[in-house]
Order: structure tokens, then sequence, then C-alpha cells
């Protein structure tokens, strides 16, 4: 792991932040993003948005290679059994052996919240200082939908959130975080006001701002309503167990919008980094990131054609031309050598711009997605989900072609007997989890209308999780919604109690940073939990 300096402001600094006169604003943002332009050049070509917006849309995913480790990497990647790690970090304790490393976890709030909503505030500051009657309608619907996205990553990650509260601290200082039932009813009415919005044809409205800041749609505010259409969608089913008659409501309303999803991948929200993916330095220059053991056991009992474009073969002596992950949770040796040629993510292929050197792009919503939630929404009953089984099916087309594999989806759909390999470990044969182990799920792929609903559950979400590959923050929180797909239990529990070995991490303790910054504030978030702020406490809408 690369280790740098990083300057952050506290979340109650950054609430108590003025607005400052428009030479200030001037001074203050030519210094920061404009290169020495003159005031009436960055008034005329919108420089002081433009550049809070791109910033917004980089930090939905962090474009900086060692903030992405500590952030995502390091931590719901691993939880999410997509990847893990050969580096024995710490010494061997740290996140994936449930030992919480505090600067690790405190990059979530720092980024999705310090930096995101930071951004957020500038763009709405100088909006107003600078160009008062301009109309910046639409351009700050979809500054709306990216912070939702931000805290929703925040909230499904440490429960409680800074949201609604984030501009208007308490006279002590302190700042308030809403409950996480009370965040994702924020979420929803500001999703539902930013579709409404951007379906309103604003006449007055410059739309140069959008045209030169959206790193991912290119001005299409369609487009945009569409991610926050589907975004709504998602949370919707997130609450299904916590919420079932407000998960539905939501669900439909979604459903039945005439905006429509993000449900063709000519459409997926991706965020261009403009450069190198961080996941090049992890995977490659550090040697960081493998495959998880859980992926390449599902994907290889599946006979998936997409494991060529997710993964590449080990180049270990022992396994050699394999394609075999990491066990998250075991002892790795004194040094990355035991495991470091285990099989790693490649870039080499359609959809690998999620890890390429030159073009790399962040996975925000792609369109398998939407065809799963309806596939679940339908099971469920929700009207205007339409046939579970087309859904389905229609998800797992969708990946392949994502990934470049149209030709095996038709053979793929229609096996009924493969199901998930067992994992040898050449390494250790302790960490082998052999056929019949209760680790290991028995779910095929062919869908079945006579299945029960739980069958059919663990099928869509199965091939759901597979699809959401390489985004380890959504696999994590669905994994932890449904209880699917079946994980591996880690050997080794660093936790001291605090984790369940058997049910696994449940969520990441509120970092001391914002514990010490915001007591009372903290101290009223802690209270919302429902348990201990620990690693075993599980979020509000972890029900099942």
């Amino acid at each position: 792991m690369k280790k740098l300096k990083y300057k952050a402001i506290s979340l109650g600094a950054m609430a108590l932040l003025t607005v400052g006169s428009c030479t200030r604003d001037f001074n203050e943002y030519n210094s920061q993003y404009s290169q020495g332009l003159g005031d009436e050049q960055l008034k005329a070509d919108f420089v002081l948005l433009v550049s809070p917006f791109r910033e917004m849309q980089r930090n939905l995913v962090p474009f900086t290679d060692w903030i992405y480790q500590r952030q995502t990497n390091l931590s719901s990647d691993m939880f999410s059994g997509f990847f893990s790690t050969p580096t024995p970090f710490g010494g061997g304790r740290n996140n994936t052996t449930y030992f919480m490393v505090e600067d690790w976890n405190e990059r979530i709030m720092m980024v999705q919240l310090e930096d995101t909503f930071g951004q957020t505030k500038s763009f709405k500051r100088v909006a107003g200082d600078l160009y008062k009657g301009v109309d910046f309608s639409h351009s700050l619907a979809i500054l709306n939908i990216m912070k939702v996205i931000s805290a929703l990553k925040v909230s499904d990650a440490h429960g409680p959130v800074i949201y609604s509260k984030f501009e208007f601290p308490n006279p002590d200082g302190s700042t308030d975080f809403d409950s996480q039932q009370q965040a994702y009813m924020f979420f929803l009415n500001d999703l539902s006001q930013s579709i409404q919005t951007l379906q309103s044809t604003i006449s007055t409205e410059d739309k140069s701002v959008i045209t030169k800041s959206d790193l991912m749609f290119g001005g299409n505010v369609q487009k945009w309503a569409k991610l926050a259409n589907s975004i709504k969608l998602r949370i919707a089913m997130r609450m299904s167990y916590a919420d079932a008659a407000n998960s539905k409501k939501y669900a439909e309303e979604a459903l039945s919008s005439p905006v429509g999803f993000i449900d063709s991948n000519d459409s997926n929200a991706l965020v261009n980094y403009g450069g190198a993916s961080p996941l090049t330095n992890i995977a490659y220059t550090w040697g960081d990131c493998k495959i998880g053991a859980p992926l390449m056991a599902y994907m290889n009992g599946f006979k998936d054609p997409r494991i060529s474009a997710y993964a590449l073969p080990a180049t270990d002596n022992a396994v050699s031309g394999q394609y075999i992950g990491i066990r998250q949770g075991v002892d790795l040796g004194g040094s990355k050598d035991r495991y470091g040629n285990f099989s790693t993510p490649t870039a080499a292929a359609p959809g690998g711009d999620y890890f390429s050197g030159s073009n790399g792009k962040a996975k925000i919503f792609t369109a398998a997605e939407a065809w799963f939630l309806k596939a679940e929404a339908a099971i469920r009953g929700y009207a205007g989900a339409g046939d579970a089984k087309t859904n389905y099916e229609k998800g797992i087309q969708t990946s392949f072609e994502e990934w470049g594999k149209n030709t095996g989806f038709s053979d793929y759909i229609k096996d009924k007997t493969s199901t998930e390999a067992a994992y040898v470990d050449p390494k250790n044969t302790t960490n082998n989890i052999p056929s019949g182990d209760p680790m290991l799920s028995t779910i095929t792929i062919q869908w079945s209308d006579g299945d029960s609903f739980e069958k059919k559950l663990e099928r869509v979400i199965t091939q759901k999780w597979i699809a959401l590959y390489p985004d380890g923050p959504e696999a994590w929180a669905e994994q932890r919604r449904t209880g699917y797909p079946l994980l591996f239990q880690n050997r080794i529990n660093d936790s001291q109690g605090a984790i369940s070995t058997t049910a696994f991490i449940r969520r990441i303790p509120i970092p001391n940073k914002y514990r010490n910054n915001n007591p009372v504030g903290y101290q009223k978030a802690a209270a919302t939990l429902g348990g201990p702020d620990t690693g075993g406490t599980k979020l509000w809408w972890d029900k099942k």
C-alpha cells in the first residue's frame, strides 16, 4: 500500500463554512481549479461550477489509487467476496480478519461526505454569488442525485449518516446524523424531486455547466433521470425486509415512472477517470488485490464464460493456468509471496475498463442490475415489475453483453445441474471447502417457475452478484440484505467477539475521527443503531 498524506476538513468545519464575497470565491477557485484565468473568463466559461461538478462525479468512486484502496478495496470489496489480498497488512491483522483499521475506514466519510458534499456546497455558493438570475435547476437536480449516491454508500457502510443536516449545524457546533431509516426516506424524496425536475423543460437554464462537466452521460439529462429512477428502485428493494410497505410503494413508483431505467448497456452509468483506474496500481503495480475465492468458485462451478473477462489465470506453479482466488481471513504467511500469483483481475476484455491503465471507468449503475431488481420485484409481487423469468434471463444476457460474452448466453441459462465449485487451497489444506460443505451453494442457473420464493431469490441474487462485479460496495450490501450468495467464512477472526464468524461482518463502525470531532452528534447517531457501534451490529435494513 502506498502511504501518502491526505488533508481533510472535519464535518464540523465543513458545516460551518460561510458564504464569502465574489472576490474571495474567484481567488479561492482560481487557485484551485483554473490555472490563473482572468475573472471574466472564469465566469464566462463556468469554470467555477464545472470543476466542483466534475470532482463530485470522480468522488462517487475515489479516483486516487491509495484512497480507493483504503476506502473501498480493503473493506467492501473484500467483504463482498469479489476480491481478496495476498498482502498481510498489519502483520496479518486488518479489516480482512475483522480487526477494524481506523485510517482505512474513515476514508468512507472523508470522501463521500466531506469531499462530495463540500463540492455541492461550493457549487451552490458560487452559483448564488456569481451567477445571480441564472437558472441551474437541472444542474442542481443532478448534484442531488450524486449526493444521494454518495450518502447511500456511507449509510450502507456505517448506518447513520450526516445528510439532511450537513449544512445546518446545531448552536453548540455539533451536527446531527440521520438514522439510516430517516436517511432512506430523504434519499427517496430527493431522487423523486430530481426526476421531476429533469423531466421538465426549463427554457431559462443555461446547459453549459452540464455539457462541459458531465463525465458520465455527456450532458444527457434524460439519462440522469433514468439513473435517479434506477437508484430509487435499488433503495426501495434494499428496504424489503425492514419496511415492506414502503419498499413496495417506492418500487412501484419507480416501476411505473415514464422515465424508465438504465436498462441497456449503452446507457450504463460509468464515470470516466480520464486516465488509469485506481485499481491499476492496486492490482498490477502493488500486487495488493487478487480475485476472491467465492467469485471464482461460483464462476468455475457454473462454467461461466465471463470468467476470462473477469480474471487472469493463476501463474503460481501449484495452480498454474487455473482460475483461483484467495479465501479471505486466512493465514497469508509473512509476505505476499504465498498467494501473490493467484488470479488477478483483468483489463484485457470488454468491460475491462474498470481496471484499465489508460481509460479507466468507475461503475455506478449498469443495466444488468436494473433487470435483476425487476426480477426480485416480480417474485415479491410488485405491480409493474413484469415477468420474473424474463427479467432474470435479461439480466444475465445484459451482463454477458457488457463483458463481451454474447455467444455463451443461450447454453448458460439452460444449465440446470451446475453448482458452485469446491475450493482447494494448495498452500494450506485447512482452508479447503469440499463438496457438500454448507458454505457451498447448491443453487443452479436455469429458471424454474415452480421453485419456492427463497430458491428464486437465491438464484436472482447470486446472478445479480456476479453481474455487479467489480462494484464491491453494492455487492456487499445485497449479500448482507438477502444472505445471498453464500460466502466463505473467515478462518481468522481478530474482532475479539465483536463480529460473528458465522454471521460475517455486518457494518463498519463509525471511525474515531467522527466520534471525536462531533461527540454530541455521534452519541445521537449511536443511539439509533440498536446495538453497539461494532462490525457485528446489523444495519436498519438488515432484518432478514
